[in-house]
């Protein structure tokens, strides 16, 4: 990350995102600045927002300490990242079936440990694109990078995903 001579004066050293490991000014809240960014381009922009719910979800597993807090909001994000990657849910909103699921406290839920390593790839892998068509392949392969770290807790969001569309 290279530090703008503003960057100095405002006493924004670089610093490592705790959720992401980003090295960016500001740390974690420099990387939720990020993301911020993108939310408000997403809901600009009906391009962008074509594959909102995949950049949310992705976000928010690579930053579980403040996303995935409880079982319900883990299921939320890793079964919503599964069940768009896996099962051709909606890039943009995700799946009702499983908010529903979720909502009506129908799946009986456990927190499972959270990898320590979140994948390859960060928001600012995503963050340069130009355009929405390359934005959207951005935060693809950025959601692939995450879903792979998650390896060894697929198969419970496979169930979660699973268990929330049969229940349709």
């Amino acid at each position: 990350m290279v530090v703008t001579a503003a960057d100095d004066a405002r006493g924004a050293h670089p610093e490592r995102c705790e959720g992401c490991g980003l090295v960016v000014p500001g740390g974690t809240s420099g990387c939720q600045a990020l993301m911020d960014e993108l939310l408000a381009r997403d809901f600009s922009d009906v391009l962008y927002f074509r594959v909102h719910r995949l950049m949310v979800d992705t976000y928010a597993l690579q930053h579980p300490e403040r996303y995935c807090a409880s079982a319900k909001s883990l299921a939320a994000h890793l079964a919503g990242l599964c069940s768009i990657l896996e099962f051709g849910g909606n890039r943009a909103t995700g799946s009702d079936a499983l908010r529903k699921s979720l909502d009506g406290g129908r799946m009986d839920l456990e927190k499972p440990e959270i990898p320590a390593r979140r994948g390859e790839l960060t928001i600012a892998d995503v963050r340069g694109a130009a355009g929405p068509v390359a934005y959207g392949d951005a935060v693809e392969r950025w959601a692939r990078s995450t879903w792979d770290a998650y390896t060894p807790l697929q198969e419970l969001a496979r169930s979660w995903t699973e268990a929330a569309l049969g229940s349709r």
